[in-house]
Order: C-alpha cells, then structure tokens, then sequence
C-alpha cells in the first residue's frame, strides 16, 4: 500500500520520533522523548504536533453552504467568515461517518478538516451530495502542512513568531491569518488537548521554513514535539471521544455525548430522523467515565463486569499522566454508569477495580482553554 509522508516528515525523522503508519496511509511521529514527557510538557509549556495527515475537503461554490449544512449536524447556515464549528457527519440511520471541523473562509467558501483514515471516505461522500448542486470538492489535503500548537504558553509563542495576526483577541472556534516570515498562514483557535491552543494551516511548499522558525523560537517557551501517543492521553483526560477508537458508524452522536453540537431546528440533514427517533426514544448504554485501581490500563475491547455480569466494554484506557491516575472510557449499560458505581475489569487475566467517575477527568470547568 502507497506511502504517504507529511511536508514535516524529514524535520520530525530528524528530532528522533518512533514512526508509524497512521490513518489515509501516512507515516507520522508516534513519540519522540516518550509519552509521559511530551503529555506532561504540553501541559506545562507548549507542544506541537504535525497533523498534516488530516483531510483538508475544499468546498466551493453558491450552493456551498447548502451541501455543508445537508451534510453536517451542526449549522453551517449560522456561521460568519472567520468562524469554525464542531460537527459530527452521520449516515441516513444516524451512525457516525466521521467527526469534523468546519471553517467558513467566505461567503461561498468552506473547508472541512477530517479524520485522517475518514478522508478516504469523506471525499466521495462529499462529492456524491454535491451532485446537481453548484458546489466543488476538491481534496487539498497534499497542499496543506498542519501544524498543531497546544500548551500554556502556546499564544506567547506564536506571537513572537507570527505578524499580522491578533492573537490575543482571537477567540475559540475562531480563525485569523498572519505572516510567518514571508509565508502567509491560517491561524485557528482550536485543538484536542484540551489547552490554550492554535492549530495552522500551512502552504506545503513553504512549510519546512515555517517549521524550522517554529523550533527555533521555541526553544525559549520549552517547545517539545509530541506524537499521536501523547495526543490520545491529552484527549483521554479532557473526554474527547474519538472515531473508530470511541465512537464509529454503528453509534449515533447521543451515544458519545456529541448531540449538544446537532441543530436539529435548521431543517433537514442527513440522518436527521434517525436521530429524532433516538432523542425521543432515549439509549439503553452511555459512554462512560472509568478510574482504575493499579497501575496498568485496560485492554482495548476489555469486558466491564458488574456483580459478574458483563455491562459493556472498553474503548480505550491509559495513563492520566496530569492525575497519576489510570484512566478509561467504555461504552456501558445504563444502570452501570452512575458516579460511584464499582465495576470490575480483567487486567493481565486479573480482576482490578474500576469507579465510574465525572468526565471529563481533567479540567472539568475548562478553565485551561479559556487562558
């Protein structure tokens, strides 16, 4: 299968990560000086990871607007140029296609940031629904390098980097633009980690200049890359359900706590009954909240036991390196998911404790990302 490598590939080989194969055939930085480092740094300075691997959908065209909102569950219609929104892309039965940032660059103007693997889907998705519309898709995936920012002093940094840009008056779910030496970037306040954030959008024959400023005046704001590894402990703490891990095309968004973001009131969207039937009917299990005894996380698909009888399963489990804790999220039965309520999972052929607990773990007021 076909080898896909990110503009940043021979900068990140150069800093000594551990590369794998990732969603949409990439090769990316899985760690660099270890998981425990680069979650704790991003927590306490600043990190940046290169998501180039994500789908970039370029959306163009006077029925623009019409193809995103018949897509999304989130209204596209009440978004101004300059804005981003979170929204979930469901099937005709409401079964999550992927999870997606949507940015309104103009009037008639849209990109859509997708999973990596999704993107494999998403683009003749998108391109199906826009049959008969007078709205274009191109995949610019290839063109645009990806840089993602996170961290305490992530602002500071960027601002002694980037001119053009008023970066403290940025708010979340919000983008502007800048200069980074001559090279013009899209800058947006945005991010998985849960932390004060900034996510670029970088030509890709430019990019290898912008990342070398940005290592460069890094150094002085305790800047350390970190890989997709640390990305998933950060989003395990602040509860960031995540596709094909958490949530995939069999759930619906009320199954991962995602359909405070669907707009039902817009009109009609693809899989919009489907999702009506489930709100009004209610669900029989919720993905859930689990604090671990012991030091050693759960295997993925791992069975949750209440009183010895099987309640649901795991989707991911590990470290929650900022609560010295060990931390996972499973898909549960109703009445195993009050706060409090002590299950058991085997671990190692052993069975260890596990205590529904509040989520998100980290953070909860979201304090972080408001700096």
């Amino acid at each position: 299968m076909a080898e896909r490598r990110s503009p940043f590939y021979s900068s990140i080989v150069g800093l000594g990560a551990t590369m794998g194969r990732v969603g949409g055939n990439f090769i990316s930085a899985r760690t660099y000086s270890g998981i425990a480092d680069e979650h704790l740094n991003t927590r306490a300075n600043v990190g940046v990871q290169d998501l180039s691997t994500m789908g970039k959908m370029d959306i163009k065209g006077p029925e623009a607007e019409a193809l995103v909102n018949h897509v999304i569950v989130n209204d596209a219609a009440a978004m101004k140029p300059g804005q981003v929104r979170y929204s979930t892309v469901c099937r005709e039965d409401g079964g999550i296609m992927d999870d997606l940032t949507v940015f309104r660059l103009g009037p008639e103007h849209f990109m859509l940031v997708t999973g990596s693997v999704n993107r494999l889907k998403m683009l003749p998705w998108l391109q199906h629904h826009a049959h008969g519309r007078k709205a274009y898709v191109t995949d610019i995936t290839a063109a645009i390098a990806f840089p993602t920012i996170q961290g305490p002093r992530s602002r500071d940094l960027l601002k002694s980097m980037v001119r053009e840009a008023d970066l403290d008056g940025l708010k979340r779910w919000a983008f502007t633009s800048g200069l980074v030496g001559d090279t013009r970037v899209l800058i947006s306040r945005t991010g998985v980690t849960g932390e004060l954030g900034f996510e670029l959008f970088v030509p890709a024959d430019e990019a290898a200049s912008v990342w070398d400023v940005l290592m460069k005046t890094g150094a002085d704001f305790g800047l350390k890359p970190y890989g997709v590894l640390a990305m998933f402990t950060l989003g395990l703490e602040k509860a960031y359900p995540a596709h094909g891990i958490d949530m995939d095309e069999t759930r619906t968004p009320f199954h991962v706590g995602l359909d405070r973001w669907i707009r039902f009131d817009k009109g009609d969207f693809i899989g919009r009954e489907a999702l009506l039937k489930v709100r009004d009917k209610g669900l029989d299990e919720r993905w859930t909240g689990l604090v671990l005894d012991g030091d050693k996380p759960a295997a993925t698909d791992a069975r949750v036991l209440a009183d010895g009888e099987d309640v649901g399963i795991v989707t991911y489990s590990y470290h929650g390196y900022s609560l010295g804790k060990v931390l996972a999220t499973a898909h549960l039965k109703l009445p195993a998911t009050a706060v409090g309520t002590e299950l058991s999972i085997a671990i190692d052929g052993k069975p260890a404790r596990a205590v529904v607990a509040p989520m998100p773990f980290f953070d909860p007021e979201g304090a972080r990302l408001r700096a």
